[in-house]
């Protein structure tokens, strides 16, 4: 039988804790000159993944 493979996008965004996943904050690739300084430090940190959505992307990472 086949190997299992994850989902390659999903494995560069997202990351698993123990409690969780976590992912960072879109909008920081580029043109961030016009950005507010307030705004580019609030985008540094990471975000939580919601409930509703872990079981997908314990799915797309083969965690489940």
């Amino acid at each position: 039988m086949p190997k299992m493979k994850s989902n390659r996008g999903a494995a560069k965004r997202f990351r698993a804790t123990a409690t969780g996943f976590k992912c960072r904050s879109a909008g920081r690739r580029h043109n961030t000159g016009k950005l507010a300084t307030k705004r580019k430090r609030h985008l540094r940190t990471t975000c939580r993944i919601g409930k509703s959505d872990e079981l997908s992307i314990a799915r797309m990472l083969l965690q489940c």
